[in-house]
């Protein structure tokens, strides 16, 4: 009986690695070969902040002719199709959301990440607000939380808030699932019409570029008042 139970902690523990290891790299070369490296290169880079969904799916969907600085050479980009490039994001979600369902325990041990678990939810126990919104929604609540396109807002962080607020393992699972697929393919779709956009009227397409910067940094300093006066209030007290 304990050999059997070994036996399957170690497969929770492999699994998740042979399946998404085996399902990018067949995605890769299955792709025509001028785009395997470019996403092989951008699922890597998915893992290392300050890359989130909403730059690597962009970058991915993006294809055309640049000038290559310094020089007259022109680069050839190869665009990803963004179906594929929504699935593939959300699948790495998936993956780590699996991982925790079956290892949460172990993987608060594995150093950087257990570190990062642990600090997350240091952040959710000792702040009120910061997940406030999303204990009454439950499953809903963690399926709009990892569709905002926001680093910080995938299946790692969705798995440890999902915890936090008492959902069972597998509806989180689920909801992570759900919001990682919808999430995703909005942001590549509309990354592909906005880049088909510009390409055919460029001022257009400059303009939505604006438009969506200003309103990214109106989030960004809306977000960091909010959090500067959580921190005042919790000093006064």
């Amino acid at each position: 009986m304990k050999r059997r139970t070994v036996e399957m902690g170690l497969l929770k523990f492999i699994v998740p690695f042979i399946i998404g290891l085996a399902t990018v790299y067949t995605v890769g070369m299955l792709l025509p070969a001028n785009s395997t490296y470019k996403y092989w290169a951008l699922i890597a880079a998915y893992f290392f902040p300050p890359f989130g969904k909403e730059t690597i799916i962009p970058i991915g969907v993006y294809g055309g002719e640049i000038t290559v600085p310094f020089s007259s050479q022109i680069a050839v980009i190869n665009p990803i199709n963004p179906l594929i490039m929504a699935l593939s994001i959300a699948f790495v979600d998936i993956i780590v959301a699996l991982f925790l369902m079956w290892n949460y325990d172990f993987a608060k041990q594995v150093p950087f990440v257990g570190r990062f678990m642990k600090k997350v939810e240091s952040i959710g126990q000792k702040s009120s607000s910061k997940y406030a919104w999303i204990t009454p929604l439950r499953f809903i609540g963690i399926v709009l939380f990892v569709m905002v396109p926001f680093q910080g807002s995938g299946g790692l962080v969705g798995s440890i808030v999902g915890r936090l607020i008492g959902m069972k393992p597998m509806n989180t699972f689920l909801a992570i699932t759900v919001g990682a697929i919808v999430g995703c393919s909005f942001i590549a779709f509309f990354s592909d019409i906005v880049f088909s956009v510009f390409f055919q009227n460029f001022l257009l397409g400059l303009m939505i570029l604006i438009i969506l910067i200003v309103i990214g940094i109106m989030i960004a300093m809306y977000k960091r008042n909010k959090d500067n006066k959580e921190k005042n209030k919790k000093t006064n007290d």
